[in-house]
Parts: structure tokens; sequence; C-alpha cells
């Protein structure tokens, strides 16, 4: 009797520690399961937050870095995204040579009908609501780069803000030739800037948008 006694104490003892081993590692596995998935859910949180940082893109085009220069001071006062279209083919200064009748911008700006390949990666419009859209005046209109642009996306709910730089050359039709072969988005009146233009009067003029 007491030899089985023994035995059937040995035995109660040996399915208890069993049984404490199961539990722990089946509450191991569960807390696993259970953080990871929280774990994920907060990173796609943060991924979405970074992607919709700002409902407002500068797009702009400069061949010499002075429209470059007013775009980043737009984007900075108004906490934008940027983006730079780069054409293909780079041009240099002697393509910008507007006192040779023979020179690429020459041409280009002569032929309305001219798209220069644009370089630079797409761009995505998705969760944008304002695009301001810069460029240089050449030959008293927009670089036939800008329309290769606006020909290439859809413009549909986002309002358009053109703005150009130029030493004395005013907007002119520019905005209304964006417009036109845009097709889509709505479209406000442009500004003409100097490359030298302040934070200060940009801020003016971005109060008084309509």
């Amino acid at each position: 009797m007491r030899r089985i006694f023994a035995l059937l104490i040995a035995c109660l003892m040996i399915f208890g520690l069993t049984a404490c081993g199961g539990g722990n590692s089946t509450e191991s596995v569960e807390d696993s399961a259970a953080e990871a998935p929280a774990e994920s859910s907060s990173e796609e949180a943060a991924a979405e937050d970074t992607q919709n940082a700002s409902d407002i893109l500068v797009v702009y085009f400069s061949a010499t870095g002075t429209t470059k220069g007013v775009a980043e001071k737009i984007a900075s006062i108004t906490g934008a995204d940027i983006y730079e279209i780069n054409a293909a083919q780079e041009y240099t200064s002697e393509d910008l040579d507007w006192n040779d009748s023979d020179s690429r911008t020459t041409h280009e700006q002569n032929d309305p009908s001219v798209r220069p390949e644009i370089g630079s990666d797409p761009v995505s419009l998705d969760g944008y609501s304002t695009v301001y859209i810069g460029f240089p005046i050449w030959w008293g209109e927009e670089p036939r780069i800008m329309d290769t642009f606006v020909e290439s996306y859809n413009f549909d709910g986002i309002t358009m803000i053109p703005f150009c730089t130029s030493s004395s050359s005013g907007i002119g039709m520019s905005g209304k030739n964006l417009e036109s072969n845009a097709g889509s988005g709505n479209w406000l009146d442009g500004e003409r800037f100097g490359g030298g233009v302040s934070e200060e009067e940009l801020q003016t003029w971005i109060d008084g948008l309509q």
C-alpha cells in the first residue's frame, strides 16, 4: 500500500509540473500575439500621418535657381510639400540665351506645340487640395516643360495657384495657358515675383488669395 500511495503522489506531482509549464507557455504565446497587432497598427498610423502631413504642394521648374528660391519660401510659409520638375535634358547657359535666335529655348518658345520631356519621377497628387505651381518667364510665357507637366496630371478638386519669376516681365497669359492645357483644376490668377522677394511679401500675397 505504501508503495502504491508513493507512486500516486509521484504521478500527481509530475502531472502538476507539466500543467504549470504548459500554462506558462500558452500565456507567453498569447501575449506575443496580442502585442503584435498593436505594434503594427501604430506603425501604420505613423506612416499615414507622414503621408498626409500637408494638403498643400509647391511644384516648380527652375533652370537657374531663381524660381527654386521663391518656391522654397512659399513652402516654408505654408508648411507645404515641395516637388521639382527637372528636364530630362538639362538646360545649359547656351540653351537659355535669348539673344541667340538658334538657341534651344528660342526654338521651344517659338513653337507652342513643343513638349520637353520631364526627367524627375512622377508625383502623386493624392491628398493635396492646393498646389502652387511656379516657373520662370521665358519669352513672355511659361516654359514649354510646364505645359508637359500640366497635361500629364488630373487636377480635379485642386486649387491651382500659379506664380512666376522674372526680372521685369509679368505673368501675362502664362497662368491661362496652363489652365487651358491642364483642362482640370480650379485655377486662380497668378503672380510675378522677383528673385529677391521677401517672405513677408509672399505672406501678404498668400493671405490675399481667394
